[in-house]
């Protein structure tokens, strides 16, 4: 799993050859035990979230937009 970037213990990552057929262009985020996983074309939107607080999934939209 190729790590993107790292902020504040929030990992940005994402899976080579994901899915069969290929999902669509994502990055998932995870901190301790909390997973996420943001669709990122053709907008910015969340797929699944396991733990992560509504204030932490705007944080990490916020990040993914700027990185």
């Amino acid at each position: 799993m190729p790590k993107i970037f790292e902020k504040n213990g929030y990992k940005f990552f994402f899976y080579s050859n994901e899915g069969n057929p290929r999902e669509p262009l994502h990055v998932h985020i995870k901190k301790g035990e909390n997973n996420a996983k943001f669709w990122i074309n053709p907008e910015i939107l969340i797929n699944e979230n396991y733990g992560f607080t509504s204030k932490e999934l705007n944080w990490i939209k916020e990040e993914i937009n700027t990185n």
